[in-house]
């Protein structure tokens, strides 16, 4: 959508990836964990229950579809899916690649230690291989 504008404090956190048919996918710039964040671009939208009945088919299906890239690339131990939209209320899903050896393994990432940004090569690498992986440009 033309109105779409991606909230700030995700503009801020994120690198950008691509744009699939529904949703904006970004990298969080934190090199601890490999974390995909998907925005469906529809104005004002806060939960999934507010997209259509397509929109929140379409989105399982890029959700998946990042899921599997993300794990491809990574071959992490587990996936961690969620959309909380506690401190951002533009919904968003996040996709986590999760480690036994992370460094929140076994509890959730959110609040464990502080955000460690990528080097830029890294953080380049990692994002043409998620843009490879997907088929985005």
């Amino acid at each position: 959508m033309i109105d779409f504008v991606l909230d700030k404090q995700l503009e801020a956190d994120t690198a950008a990836i691509g744009r699939l048919m529904l949703c904006e996918v970004c990298l969080l710039d934190d090199s601890r964990f490999p974390w995909l964040v998907l925005v469906p671009r529809r104005r004002e939208i806060v939960e999934i229950i507010d997209l259509t009945m397509d929109e929140r088919a379409l989105l399982m299906e890029e959700v998946t579809g990042a899921a599997r890239a993300l794990k491809s690339i990574t071959e992490c131990y587990k996936l961690n899916i969620a959309a909380l939209g506690n401190q951002v209320r533009q919904l968003h899903i996040h996709v986590i690649a999760r480690f036994e050896n992370d460094a929140a393994w076994p509890a959730p990432v959110w609040g464990k230690g502080a955000r460690v940004p990528y080097q830029v090569k890294a953080r380049d690498d990692l994002v043409v291989k998620v843009r490879q992986a997907l088929g985005v440009v």
